[in-house]
């Protein structure tokens, strides 16, 4: 066994790990909230990397320039649909809530493909270098990048939840809606704040991915791929989805050590997370660090 190859490979695993988890992040906010799975999380981190990519090449803003903007775009647009969508559904059976999210998926995928078309972009070199040695391992450096970014932003999720105002009121609403809304809390917008907040993270991870592996439609399955790590993390958990996203990077980037050495199977990284998916859900169907819900008949 190569133990620098696979040394390396785990090093990428904990890196994607991490984006992973940034982007498991975005649909704990909005099940936490309103306890609806987003199924547009995909093309929302899409739609974070096209607009980035077309505010730097078309018009030469700088790229953390173009990084704040796409933020503030998505999260401006996060509002709009809850507010336009999401609102006159409050109070409907939750399949409703989320088969209307399965069709804003494939209505944002037309409205890209129309607008940005199907061919594969590269971002402009954004860093000095692409990969870094640490402790003679070659990392690439965007996933670093987004290592730190995800720190950071959990770090700053955690003061949000524990001490604002706002951040009570997410976590009294996750909690009972009733008794939120009786204490004076306000529902429409603890649902818009979510979405608004789910939507940046969103695109700030679709940013990172694109510079890695490029703009393009693919890049919207990302969402998919990172359903196994929130359901291993616990639907309702910040820190389970950082954690559900490591361990679900690792296995994807393990599955591909072995299959490169040794099973040859050719897509085993791709379905891999799957597996645990079914696994999770036999055994510990709630994850690593959600909450149980306990019904009484």
């Amino acid at each position: 066994m190569r133990l620098d190859l696979l040394l390396i490979y785990l090093a990428n695993g904990v890196m994607v790990g991490i984006l992973y988890g940034l982007v498991a992040m975005s649909f704990v906010l909005i099940y936490k909230a309103s306890r609806v799975i987003n199924f547009a999380q995909g093309e929302l981190l899409l739609l974070g990397a096209w607009i980035c990519w077309t505010i730097v090449t078309n018009y030469g803003i700088p790229f953390w320039a173009a990084f704040l903007l796409t933020g503030l775009f998505c999260s401006v647009l996060g509002i709009l649909i809850q507010r336009v969508i999401m609102q006159p559904l409050i109070g409907e059976p939750l399949i409703s809530l989320i088969m209307v999210t399965v069709g804003l998926s494939v209505f944002l995928q037309s409205i890209m493909k129309g607008v940005f078309g199907v061919s594969p972009r590269s971002f402009p070199p954004v860093f000095p270098v692409d990969k870094v040695s640490i402790l003679g391992l070659n990392l690439e450096v965007p996933y670093i990048a987004s290592a730190v970014l995800a720190v950071i932003l959990l770090g700053l999720f955690g003061y949000f939840f524990q001490y604002s105002k706002f951040g009570l009121a997410m976590r009294a609403t996750a909690f009972n809606q009733q008794v939120a809304q009786s204490m004076g809390v306000s529902i429409r917008q603890v649902f818009a704040l979510s979405w608004a907040i789910s939507a940046f993270v969103s695109a700030m991870a679709g940013v990172f991915v694109g510079l890695v592996n490029g703009v393009s439609s693919g890049l919207a399955t990302v969402g998919v791929k990172v359903f196994p790590a929130v359901i291993l993390g616990g639907l309702d958990s910040i820190i389970g989805a950082i954690v559900g996203g490591i361990i679900v990077g690792l296995l994807e980037n393990f599955a591909e050590f072995l299959d490169g050495q040794y099973l040859h199977f050719g897509n085993l990284y791709t379905i891999v997370p799957f597996y645990v998916l079914v696994i999770i859900l036999m055994f510990k169907p709630y994850g690593l660090f959600g909450t149980r819900d306990i019904e009484r008949i």
